[in-house]
C-alpha cells in the first residue's frame, strides 16, 4: 500500500482508478463498509482502489478553534485504510486555497486530472467544495460529465450511527468499550516510551510512559486494562494503564498514559526495557476515574487492587 502527498504521485500504470474519499479519521466501521464496497467496485472492473483522505483535517485550517482531535494519525490511518482494502492512499494537502475550490473545480483537479476515477464511492452525508456546496448528488452528475460513476453508502450502525465524532465522545467519556465497538477494534495510542519521574518504581509499579500529544485523541483521564505492544518485535503485554497527570503528586502537570505490564517476571522472561521504544497501547476497558489519594499508602493499595482488577478482566 502506497502513501502518497502529491495526486502527480499516483504510479503512471495505473490508467484508472476507483476512489474512496472522506477524512477517514478513526477508520472506524462506518469507514470500512464504504471500503468494501469500493474495493468491490475495484475488483469488479479490475482496476485499483485509492483512499483520498485530508492533511490535515480541513477544520483546522478552516475554523482552527474548533478542529477535532485526531483519531488517527495519517501514517496509522493510512495502514488502516490499507488493511481495510485501499491500494494506495492519497493524503491531499489541504490548505486555504484547496478549500476555495468549486465542487467542479475538486472533482477536475483531484478526480479527473490527478487520479483518473472510473468510480467513486463515498458515505452518503459526502460535502466537498468550498462550503461544502457538493453532496452526493453533485457528485453523480458530474461524473455524467467526466465519465465516473458515483454512489452514496449509507452510515453504518444503529441506533448510534459510527462516526469520528460518537468515537471522540466515547473517549471524552471514558467509554473505551463503546469507542471499541464503532472501531471495530480496541482503540490505542501510540508513542515512544520516555524517562519520566520514576515515580511508578519506587511504588513497586515501573510504567512505561507515552506522553499524550497535543491535538491527539486520547481516553479521558482514569485507570483502565489494556495491551502494551512493542511495535519493533509486535510483543504483547497485559497492563493496568492510568491516563492523566498523577493528582497524588504535587508538580506534576504533564498529560500521559502510563502502562504497568502485569505479571512480568524479569528472573524468568528477562530485562523489559522499554525506554525510547515504539508502543503501541490499546484499552479494553475503564476501571476508575482519577483520584488523588490522601496517602502514598492509600494510592498503593488502590494500585494493587486496579491490577487484580485488570488481570481478571484481560484474562477473562
Amino acid at each position: 500500500m502506497d502513501l502518497l502527498h502529491d495526486p502527480a504521485d499516483l504510479p503512471s500504470r495505473w490508467r484508472r482508478t476507483v476512489v474512496v474519499i472522506g477524512n477517514f479519521d478513526g477508520v472506524h466501521l462506518g469507514h470500512q463498509h464504504v471500503l468494501r464496497r469500493g474495493r468491490a467496485v475495484a475488483d469488479a472492473r479490475g482496476l485499483p482502489l485509492v483512499a483520498v483522505t485530508f492533511d490535515p483535517h480541513p477544520m483546522s485550517v478552516l475554523r482552527p478553534e474548533h478542529a477535532p482531535s485526531t483519531l488517527t494519525p495519517v501514517p496509522l490511518r493510512a495502514a488502516l485504510l490499507g488493511e481495510a482494502g485501499a491500494d494506495a492512499v492519497l493524503a491531499l494537502p489541504f490548505d486555504r486555497d484547496v478549500a476555495a475550490w468549486s465542487p467542479e473545480e475538486f472533482v477536475q483537479h483531484v478526480l479527473v486530472d490527478a487520479l483518473r476515477a472510473a468510480a467513486v464511492v463515498v458515505g452518503t452525508n459526502f460535502r466537498f467544495g468550498h462550503r461544502a456546496a457538493g453532496d452526493v448528488a453533485t457528485l453523480v452528475e458530474l461524473g455524467k460529465v467526466h465519465d465516473f460513476t458515483a454512489e452514496g453508502i449509507p452510515l453504518d450502525g444503529g441506533p448510534q450511527v459510527w462516526s469520528s465524532t460518537y468515537v471522540r465522545t466515547c473517549l471524552i467519556e471514558g467509554d473505551v468499550a463503546g469507542a471499541a465497538e464503532a472501531l471495530g477494534r480496541a482503540f490505542a495510542v501510540y508513542g515512544v516510551v520516555a524517562r519520566g519521574d520514576r515515580r511508578g518504581r519506587e511504588l513497586g509499579f515501573p510504567t512505561a510512559n507515552v506522553p499524550v500529544t497535543e491535538g491527539v485523541a486520547a481516553p479521558a483521564d482514569g485507570v483502565y486494562a489494556g495491551w502494551l505492544t512493542t511495535r519493533d518485535d509486535g510483543r504483547r503485554y497485559p497492563a493496568a494503564i492510568s491516563v492523566g497527570t498523577n493528582p497524588t503528586f504535587a508538580g506534576h502537570r504533564e498529560r500521559r498514559v502510563e502502562s504497568y505490564v502485569i505479571d512480568h517476571d524479569p528472573a524468568a522472561d528477562g530485562a523489559l526495557d522499554l525506554y525510547d521504544r515504539q508502543v503501541e497501547v490499546s484499552f479494553v476497558e475503564r476501571l476508575r476515574g482519577m483520584v488523588a489519594f490522601d496517602s502514598v499508602e492509600a494510592l498503593v493499595e488502590q494500585m494493587h487492587a486496579d491490577v487484580d482488577q485488570a488481570r481478571t478482566l484481560l484474562a477473562g
